[in-house]
């Protein structure tokens, strides 16, 4: 008997829709798929955020793929600390280490601490992962996801010399992100 094929849910980072971002162009390409919606207030709210995934979820029936990118992989790594519920598997692209000073135009540390989002969860998650890092992100030291990769149990792919994985970077489609969420589909 075959399974439904997964849902696909984004999770943005802080800067929620970004229309020329690589996770709205492959969510637009996948019937189906759905974005966790951008806060109307909180938008700095760890505990916000948390819930806006855990609502999003809570609408899909079936299994569920997560696509995570910056904050996004934040927002996921502390739900799955508060909330239980299957998923199939998840891509945790180009984590912010919210640890570290960010560059500027970014929240400062004390905003980030305020807000909830440390210290960063390092419990193992309980479903499958893909830590996409990049090499040189101004966001996150190599060394530094690798750490996080371990600590949650993920499968860690070192992407090369891509930024942040963001349009800043060059990034609007990013290919490589359907061949690993591929991957994650596959039966378990």
């Amino acid at each position: 008997m075959r399974t439904a094929h997964p849902t696909l849910l984004f999770v943005p980072g802080l800067r929620d829709h970004v229309e020329d971002h690589w996770q709205t162009i492959y969510a637009r390409k996948v019937p189906g798929a759905i974005i966790v919606p951008p806060l109307e207030a909180d938008k700095l709210s760890r505990a916000a955020r948390v819930e806006a995934l855990q609502m999003a979820l809570s609408a899909i029936d079936g299994p569920v793929v997560l696509v995570a990118h910056s904050a996004g992989v934040m927002i996921t790594v502390h739900w799955a600390q508060k909330y239980s519920r299957p998923i199939h598997g998840a891509l945790l692209a180009a984590p912010a280490d919210l640890e570290s000073p960010l560059p500027n135009g970014y929240p400062q540390p004390e905003a980030i601490a305020a807000n909830g989002w440390l210290p960063i969860p390092r419990a193992r998650l309980p479903f499958p992962s893909i830590v996409a890092a990049s090499s040189n992100d101004p966001l996150a030291r190599v060394e530094r996801v690798e750490a996080l990769a371990h600590a949650w149990g993920s499968r860690l792919i070192v992407v090369g010399a891509v930024g942040h994985l963001n349009p800043a970077a060059g990034f609007g489609a990013w290919t490589d992100a359907e061949t690993l969420v591929q991957q994650l589909c596959e039966p378990i």
